[in-house]
């Protein structure tokens, strides 16, 4: 089972494409901690493939789709998109509107389905919180929880299977705090990857590889 991730800096999370060794090629983030849970239930009926990119918009992940996901071959798609469509719209407004964000996130449903009718996908919810990178305008990046919105909508409106993760940041920062989970409020630190991916895992092993 071939398991292709698609993303931002999230997803990244510092991977060396090009590196002889594999594990460098799945960054240091989530998607290593997935690699690893998923090698725990059969380490050779997995194989797990990362091409996020640092700063991607859903306009990326759609222009770049077939060359880094459709001509992998994939029977899993896993999304992870949305803080950089917000962000970059504070920073440099270069940000990807509401109603667009949906429209293209729609195409790289329909088109996946439509190429791969038995892959099947799940998506991630965006999410952010008050740190480093969000301070001072975090009341401009909690937009994001607008964008979450949107995800959950397709999400429901596909039935595709739903890794839900803004509550439990939420929760988890109200007793720990922000920066054990996201050291700037929008990457993770080893805490914060780890919830992703156990996160992860439970809606893979109950609507996917049941």
């Amino acid at each position: 089972m071939k398991i292709v991730f698609l993303g931002d800096s999230i997803t990244d999370a510092g991977r060396n494409s090009t590196h002889y060794m594999p594990n460098f090629k799945l960054g240091y983030g989530y998607v290593f901690l997935l690699k690893s849970a998923l090698s725990k239930k059969d380490p050779l009926k997995y194989e797990v493939v990362n091409v996020g990119i640092s700063g991607n918009r859903i306009v990326d992940l759609l222009a770049r789709i077939k060359r880094d996901v459709w001509n992998e071959n994939p029977d899993v798609i896993s999304i992870l998109v949305g803080v950089n469509d917000v962000w970059h719209e504070i920073q440099n407004q270069n940000g990807v509107e509401i109603d667009r964000f949906e429209k293209y996130y729609r195409d790289i449903i329909e088109e996946s389905k439509k190429r791969f009718p038995n892959c099947k996908l799940i998506i991630l919810e965006p999410f952010v919180l008050e740190g480093e990178a969000t301070q001072g305008k975090y009341n401009e990046f909690l937009e994001v929880k607008e964008y979450a919105k949107v995800v959950r909508k397709l999400a429901s409106e596909y039935e595709i299977p739903l890794v839900e993760l803004q509550e439990e940041f939420d929760r988890l920062s109200e007793k720990y705090g922000v920066k054990p989970l996201l050291w700037d409020g929008v990457h993770p630190d080893v805490f914060g990857a780890t919830v992703i991916a156990d996160k992860w895992m439970e809606v893979f092993n109950k609507e996917i590889d049941n």
